[in-house]
């Protein structure tokens, strides 16, 4: 698995949801051993599925995602697309389902979040690095 190469992010992204496909969840290169879902949305503007890889951590029965971009100061298309068109589905390792996405409420955000930079520090970079609050979206079975 190449190197994220945030210049070409669509690529990227194709080859890392084909390896993810192809072993199970299983990936190799910068999310190794991450816990990685894709994510299928409906274009907000398209209406066409696009399918995002996102790490993601839990929050009782909830799946918990977060829309960093890695930081940047614009919201991740993926998150666009899921507050145009809520249900969504999602692939994690053996299993695929569909599910409702809420965005948490700003307090339920910075629990989530905490809990989050806890399990992987580079959120808390991507904070820094943007002046948007960034999301945090919950991922509900439907």
């Amino acid at each position: 698995m190449p190197q994220f190469d945030p210049s070409d992010i669509r690529s990227y992204n194709a080859q890392l949801i084909a390896e993810f496909r192809e072993n199970d969840g299983k990936v190799t290169g910068d999310f190794q051993g991450a816990p990685l879902l894709l994510l299928t949305t409906t274009g907000a503007k398209s209406g066409k599925e696009r399918v995002a890889p996102l790490a993601y951590g839990r929050d009782g029965d909830s799946i918990v995602v977060i829309a960093s971009k890695a930081g940047a100061d614009t919201h991740p298309d993926w998150y666009h697309n899921l507050v145009a068109n809520p249900t969504v589905k999602v692939e994690l390792p053996g299993e695929t389902f569909e599910a409702r996405a809420e965005v948490a409420s700003p307090a339920e955000r910075d629990r989530l979040y905490a809990a989050r930079v806890a399990e992987m520090p580079g959120f808390a970079e991507y904070q820094e690095k943007t002046d948007r609050v960034i999301p945090v979206v919950l991922l509900n079975r439907s």
